[in-house]
């Protein structure tokens, strides 16, 4: 009988280019509540966190209840650019087809992201990929990264150990999730986050495409099993 492995990935700077929508949806909730105008770079070195645990990184001085006012207006920003025509969260490339391959050689798939349940459905089925994830943990029914809940509720859901497990993701947030709940931890070169803090957070390889993704996290899986 084969055994069942867990291949799990972050979402935004990992499966999908989304940092364009992120930081204009940023700039427009704090031009709404008259906060000036965030550094992009800023912007980009949150992506990954839930959104009120974000935005207290973004303005630490503020007190919690401007974070969730923030975040609301995020929200609505996000949702209304949702709805213009030329709004795209593109795929990086070769993500069809590692999930493809992954699938093939007898993965299991799951998504753990600080993103809302809402905005992974709209996403998946944007790209046409709704039903290809057995397990998905949003932001919305959990503490934000890098606490280790998304991944151990994964494993529950499956009824796998930690050892079975493989988080994929492009932040050191991802990496030291995957350190606290003792899982497997593969980083992405092309994401949010630099190669050191990938590797400082915990990542035991970074992929710089998905070409090689099966052999990787089948040698990963095996020297963990």
């Amino acid at each position: 009988m084969t055994k069942l492995r867990l291949a799990v990935f972050d979402v935004d700077g990992t499966l999908v280019d989304s940092q364009h929508n992120i930081v204009s949806a940023m700039t427009e909730a704090w031009s709404s509540l008259n906060l000036g105008i965030p550094r992009p770079d800023q912007v980009r070195r949150i992506i990954g966190l839930s959104l009120v645990e974000a935005c207290s990184v973004l303005l630490p001085w503020a007190p919690s209840s401007l974070h969730r006012a923030v975040a609301e207006s995020y929200k609505e920003a996000f949702r209304a650019m949702r709805l213009l025509p030329d709004t795209m969260e593109p795929l990086f490339p070769g993500v069809r087809e590692a999930l493809d391959v992954l699938e093939a050689e007898g993965w299991l798939l799951g998504l753990a992201t600080g993103k809302s349940r809402r905005g992974v459905d709209a996403l998946l089925d944007s790209h046409g990929l709704k039903g290809r994830f057995i397990t998905i943990q949003t932001a919305d029914d959990h503490p934000s990264k890098p606490n280790p809940s998304m991944l151990k509720r994964a494993a529950e859901d499956c009824g796998l150990d930690p050892g079975d497990m493989v988080m994929i993701g492009d932040t050191a947030y991802d990496m030291a999730m995957a350190a606290a709940a003792r899982t497997g931890a593969v980083g992405v070169s092309w994401g949010y986050h630099s190669l050191d803090e990938l590797h400082q957070a915990g990542a035991q390889v970074v992929l710089d495409t998905f070409d090689n993704i099966t052999e990787v996290l089948d040698a990963l899986a095996g020297e963990r099993g």
